[in-house]
């Protein structure tokens, strides 16, 4: 049974349309704040009622604008106080907006919203969005809400076998969905010729030079470091090397000074905000991921492959999935600079023959596994199997899984 499947079911019964609160700690620019709103808009437009609670942010206008509504709540916060005033408000917003399932996209307001769940008697579904540590009891213990839901959601199969193997998650109630790639934004078809001069223009880019892009946030585990070192070993001057992404202010003065020591300041430039993504991903010769330890999915990783980008990524985590080795990227051992320039030197060297290969197989292996789409349905079929189990059991073969 699909979302509208049971719209109509629904309808045609004269019951209410079931209604969904997803909970999470702010509606900021991220990957759980991106699925939290495409997971609303996709149960609005299959006549399900969506509510998302959080500390706001600049996504909550997204958000309303899909048809769901926001109640602003300080999810963010970890203080023990704060988490139970929250139980308070997230059970009175149960009962009010009638919700039959809550979904926690986060540690903290997960604490808060399982405890209201149970209280009201509505279903509590988890996602998992990366491996956390866990190095005491005292954090094994806090990591450990997001394995109690009767649904836990894994991003990757990566982070299934961690909830699986580190928290005891049983095959049963563990789904894999990943993390979906919007298709009418990251499609080199829509992405026009102006828009990408313009970019260039802005970034003051030489016409005919390579260039070598990492998108991520400014911290030190995404491995800006790691690609400063691995350029320095190419030896090479006619590129542009792009790092774009805003974060820490004393991270960003530490890449400014390797930069300079390593003589690399015509090379290298650090971008703290595109507002044109695809369009940069367009600028790219070679996009990529150089995380120093293992990320849960890495939507960077699948957005550039969705605009035919080669990709390098590290050999470890959610990219094995998403990375086809040898054939839409590379996979390089973490922390290994020299194969990093290598896998870069090889990248630049692709002729054109060989890079519109890896284009169109790169585009079509992500649209196959990856899209909002498949992400969406896959969420919407989880909620299904807990409130529809006879119909979700006859109409399914098996685990939701990506």
């Amino acid at each position: 049974m699909t979302g509208a499947d049971t719209s109509t079911a629904l309808a045609a019964s004269g019951t209410r349309p079931p209604a969904v609160l997803q909970v999470l700690p702010q509606l900021v620019a991220g990957g759980v704040e991106r699925g939290t709103v495409d997971v609303a808009a996709a149960l609005v437009a299959a006549g399900w009622k969506a509510v998302v609670a959080s500390a706001g942010g600049p996504m909550v206008r997204e958000l309303e604008r899909a048809g769901a509504r926001h109640i602003e709540l300080p999810l963010a916060s970890k203080n023990p106080w704060t988490m139970r005033r929250n139980v308070e408000g997230l059970a009175e917003l149960i009962r009010h907006e009638r919700i039959d399932i809550v979904h926690a996209r986060s540690r903290a307001p997960a604490w808060s919203a399982g405890a209201a769940a149970r209280r009201t008697g509505a279903h509590f579904v988890t996602t998992f969005h990366n491996v956390y540590g866990d190095g005491s009891w005292l954090k094994l213990r806090y990591n450990g809400i997001m394995a109690e839901g009767e649904r836990v959601i894994a991003i990757s199969n990566f982070v299934a076998a961690h909830a699986a193997n580190r928290y005891g998650v049983p095959p049963e109630r563990l789904r894999v969905i990943a993390r979906g790639v919007d298709f009418t934004r990251f499609d080199p078809e829509r992405v026009s010729a102006e828009r990408v001069i313009q970019l260039a223009r802005q970034w003051r880019l030489p016409d005919g030079v390579p260039v070598v892009m990492l998108v991520g946030r400014l911290t030190r585990w995404k491995g800006q470091l790691v690609l400063i070192d691995a350029v320095a070993q190419l030896r090479r001057e006619d590129l542009r090397c792009m790092l774009v992404g805003a974060g820490e202010a004393r991270y960003r003065r530490e890449l400014l000074a390797a930069i300079k020591a390593r003589g690399l300041e015509g090379v290298f430039q650090i971008v703290d905000d595109c507002r044109d993504i695809p369009a940069a991903y367009m600028l790219a010769d070679v996009v990529i991921s150089a995380s120093t330890r293992p990320e849960g999915f890495g939507r960077v990783m699948a957005e550039a492959q969705a605009m035919g980008r080669p990709v390098i990524a590290t050999d470890h985590g959610g990219a094995r999935e998403i990375i086809r080795a040898g054939e839409t990227g590379w996979l390089v051992p973490p922390e290994d600079r020299a194969a990093l320039a290598a896998a870069i030197a090889d990248a630049l060297a692709l002729t054109p023959a060989v890079r519109a290969e890896l284009a169109a197989t790169a585009i079509e292996h992500v649209r196959a596994q990856f899209g909002t789409r498949q992400m969406t349905d896959r969420t919407i079929a989880v909620y299904e199997e807990i409130l529809f189990p006879e119909s979700a059991a006859a109409e399914s073969s098996g685990p939701v899984a990506a």
